[in-house]
């Protein structure tokens, strides 16, 4: 089986998030999409909205229930913070030998990607998925690793960071994350 690993913060999940993970089902050899979530991100550790991982899992699950072939992993709950992608996939083909991995990152990460800890080992090991951002821009670096797919996704102009100022304004975030997780933020208060 070949999963798509979609890692994030995802705080919180919104239907650009789910559009991604739709397109590399459907266009991609990717059986599954899972939805990795990241309790601490090293690159985002001053993040004062950051919503507890449990809730932050919660709302994906949410999001995809409606969806078999999307999944919500937590295997990062349980390893030293910050996490870093290289040990959370050496421990995912551990515990899965017969799954292929295939990380799905945004541009932005992509030309960032060498100055993750052991970016080597990671190239080594998987094919990189990459969804080009505005403002895209590649990695000179790894500019000819065929490891590295570019993928000319279709993108909603959605952030989380713009979700929870919607939020903290009081403007309507309905269209921007899927019903139920714009019921469960309203009824527990989130982002408040």
């Amino acid at each position: 089986m070949q999963v798509g690993l979609f890692f994030g913060s995802f705080n919180p999940i919104h239907n650009g998030h789910i559009q991604i993970a739709s397109y590399f089902l459907q266009a991609t050899e990717i059986t599954e999409i899972w939805f990795v979530v990241s309790p601490q991100n090293p690159f985002k550790t001053n993040n004062t909205d950051l919503l507890d991982e449990n809730t932050r899992l919660h709302l994906i699950e949410l999001a995809i229930k409606n969806n078999t072939s999307f999944k919500t992993c937590k295997i990062e709950f349980n390893l030293p913070r910050p996490s870093y992608t290289v040990d959370t996939l050496k421990i995912l083909r551990e515990n899965f030998p017969d799954y292929t991995f295939i990380p799905i990152i945004g541009g932005d990460n992509l030309h960032a990607f060498h100055h993750w800890k052991n970016y080597e080992e990671i190239l080594s090991m998987h094919d990189i998925y990459v969804y080009k951002r505005e403002g895209f821009k590649s990695n000179s670096l790894l500019k000819n690793n065929n490891k590295i797919k570019e993928f000319d996704v279709p993108l909603l102009n959605i952030s989380s960071t713009q979700i929870r100022n919607h939020i903290k304004s009081k403007e309507p975030i309905d269209t921007l994350v899927p019903q139920a997780v714009e019921q469960y933020i309203k009824v527990h208060n989130l982002y408040r």
